[in-house]
């Protein structure tokens, strides 16, 4: 008997992606398929290139169509199209880019430069197109990172606006190729550089982008307010390093994104320990692991942490940074890896914004018994709190293997309710509940689910 597409489909529903949760026929992931005979030939397309399983994915989807029965050759083509993000904003200012990335931190002084130049490096290394806007007004370091001192961009013609620099194999653009002279101070206040960001944003010939991640200067203030309200922001990178009064002022920077509804993409914890060129030893200059914890503690993801290396310091002096002069050092490939997680997150986030159609409006938890949730198209839903609770969606709650219920109604107090709410971007609530559980995300889709 011949092979059929749908013999095909139906062995690669089992094929499930580990971020997603869902199998890679429901993902929408199979394209081109074609069978002549007993040779059948399609394509994957990965939500991005930079997916850490998309070998894995291509092994497993050749073993399985192989075993059909009937099939003599089985031919895999590994493609990628990342997604634009699905804020529910149109990006009337950059239409070609599909996704813009805040990376940010409350703290001067913890590399966010660094990690945003080498990042972006890392992406573009994937295949994606990738795009570093540098939006540090007062303190502009990128051109010297990138090794493009002295030059001014130059003005298309048609469009009149700003060619952006190339390098690397990104496209960057900076303040500092707007200055005469590179140690000028600029001393402008807060409307001036809010300004010239949204010049950046409306004024440069960016093209297509995958990803434009945007270099921010630290702290909480107009720049930042300036990008959030002229942009939609698919996530946020919080940069920080380990000590505890860094992690301490990097956390009210997390938390303005949140407070404005960008999502946070994941924590990199940066100058995680030093490395002694001689004996190859770490040591821990900042205490250790307060990146991984903050993320532990507010609940978002953890991207990883890039070690205290010389070369990291020189590279980036001498214009080309680590991620392509020394790409097999401890921090090139900590970079990599960090690429592929981030791509990762977004993939998670985009999938599970995209998935929105309605979103609460207002949610009361006045009554200890009931959670009262009104939603934008003008439904109300009742929630009883102990059931509510009882739903939890987290590993805690929910084997992660099987996906049973590990708790039930009768085992919840019957007086729990909620003690704190805080959206987490744009497709869940989080709940903070009175008998101290708080890891559980409740999506939108969800709590509509749980409300009908």
């Amino acid at each position: 008997m011949a092979v059929t597409e749908q013999d095909v489909l139906n062995v690669l529903k089992k094929i499930q992606d580990p971020d997603l949760h869902q199998d890679i026929v429901s993902l929408g992931f199979i394209k081109n398929m074609a069978i002549e005979g007993g040779k059948v030939s399609f394509d994957i397309e990965m939500t991005t290139p930079a997916c850490p399983v998309k070998d894995q994915f291509k092994n497993q989807a050749n073993d399985e169509v192989a075993k059909l029965s009937g099939v003599t050759s089985v031919e895999v083509k590994m493609t990628s199209n990342v997604r634009q993000a699905p804020t529910g904003i149109k990006n009337l200012n950059m239409p070609t880019v599909k996704n813009l990335i805040a990376v940010a931190s409350g703290k001067g002084g913890v590399g966010k430069s660094t990690v945003s130049t080498n990042l972006a490096l890392a992406l573009a290394k994937t295949g994606a197109s990738v795009g570093l806007m540098d939006a540090d007004v007062y303190g502009p370091s990128i051109p010297r990172m990138l090794g493009v001192l002295g030059q001014q961009p130059e003005t298309d013609p048609l469009s009149k606006k700003m060619i952006p620099f190339e390098k690397h194999g990104i496209k960057f653009m900076s303040v500092g190729m707007l200055q005469q002279e590179s140690d000028t101070a600029l001393i402008w206040r807060g409307p001036m550089a809010s300004k010239l960001v949204q010049q950046f944003l409306a004024g440069v010939e960016w093209g297509a982008l995958d990803y434009l991640l945007i270099d921010l200067p630290p702290g909480t203030g107009d720049i930042q307010l300036t990008l959030t309200q002229s942009v939609p922001l698919a996530g946020a990178i919080i940069v920080t390093t380990p000590q505890d009064v860094a992690r301490t002022i990097t956390q009210k920077g997390l938390r303005m994104f949140q407070t404005v509804q960008v999502p946070i993409i994941g924590i990199v914890e940066n100058m995680s320990g030093f490395i002694c060129d001689h004996c190859h030893q770490v040591t821990n200059i900042f205490k250790k692991g307060g990146g991984k914890q903050m993320a532990i503690d507010l609940m978002v993801p953890f991207l990883g942490e890039v070690p205290l290396e010389p070369i990291v310091a020189a590279d980036g002096d001498y214009g080309v940074p680590t991620v392509a002069a020394h790409p097999d050092s401890l921090s090139g490939k900590a970079y990599d890896l960090m690429a592929k997680q981030m791509a990762a997150q977004l993939s998670i986030i985009n999938n599970a914004t995209s998935k929105v159609t309605t979103r609460p409006k207002e949610v009361d938890t006045k009554d200890p018994h009931v959670t009262v949730i009104n939603w934008d198209d003008d439904k109300v839903m009742r929630y009883p709190n102990r059931y509510l609770r009882s739903m939890c969606p987290c590993a805690q709650c929910v084997n992660e293997d099987t996906g049973a219920r590990m708790i039930s109604v009768d085992s919840i107090d019957p007086a729990v309710r909620i003690v704190g709410v805080a959206p987490v971007g744009r497709y869940a609530l989080h709940f903070q509940w009175s008998d101290g559980h708080g890891t559980g995300l409740y999506s939108f889709e969800t709590l509509r689910k749980l409300g009908e």
